[in-house]
């Protein structure tokens, strides 16, 4: 399965790898072999960047999931940055049930995701009211991502694990804890959106 919004990307560099071969058939060149090839290269790039794979995931009040593939680079207080790295799916997901209160977009620059300045970063920024309050979801664009999607709008009812939307291209996501969970990953894991548990409820307790 591909991503939502891809097909243009994909069709791009199919077109200008028939566009080398075309040329290589007209007028034999060493140039447009390469073209060629790198085009091809291009096309399998575009199909495993944009792949978007079901997955199942375990529905649960008792923990949080993982909001993007990737690897715990930092957590300050009760905020887990999680970075994606372009082997990674891009596409995020909800880490708990909740109705998206807000949706909060910022253009900003395009430093290194993984740099302390890219605070200043392009982002977009989900607040899901759950149960257990506010959860803030922040897709943050990267030195090469020019272009964050968005699946959900304001009032929209989501489950956990369900897409949220993806970030085109290297990047990072960020996500606030609940102070009713405790964290259950470091620094240095590898989570999967929608698989990894990153945070469990602390005890029984009647929220309603």
């Amino acid at each position: 399965m591909l991503a939502k919004g891809s097909i243009s990307w994909i069709l791009s560099a199919v077109a200008l790898t028939f566009l080398f071969a075309g040329l290589q058939i007209y007028s034999p060149h060493l140039i447009y072999l390469y073209g060629t090839c790198l085009g091809g290269a291009l096309v399998l790039f575009m199909l495993l960047f944009f792949r978007d794979p079901e997955r199942n995931v375990e529905i649960s009040e008792d923990y949080m999931l993982a909001p993007a593939d990737g690897r715990i680079t930092e957590i300050r207080g009760r905020k887990i940055c999680i970075f994606m790295f372009l082997q990674n799916v891009h596409v995020n997901r909800a880490p708990i049930a909740g109705k998206i209160k807000e949706i909060v977009y910022r253009k900003g620059g395009h430093i290194p995701a993984y740099h302390k300045d890219s605070e200043r970063n392009e982002r977009n920024n989900f607040i899901i009211d759950s149960r257990y309050g506010e959860v803030h979801v922040t897709q943050i664009a990267g030195s090469i991502a020019r272009r964050i999607v968005t699946y959900s709008k304001i009032n929209d009812t989501v489950e956990q694990g369900q897409r949220l939307g993806m970030i085109r291209f290297g990047s990072r996501v960020d996500v606030t804890i609940p102070e009713e969970f405790n964290m259950v990953i470091k620094i240095g894991d590898r989570v999967k959106a929608g698989k990894s548990i990153i945070a469990t409820l602390k005890q029984e307790r009647d929220f309603e």
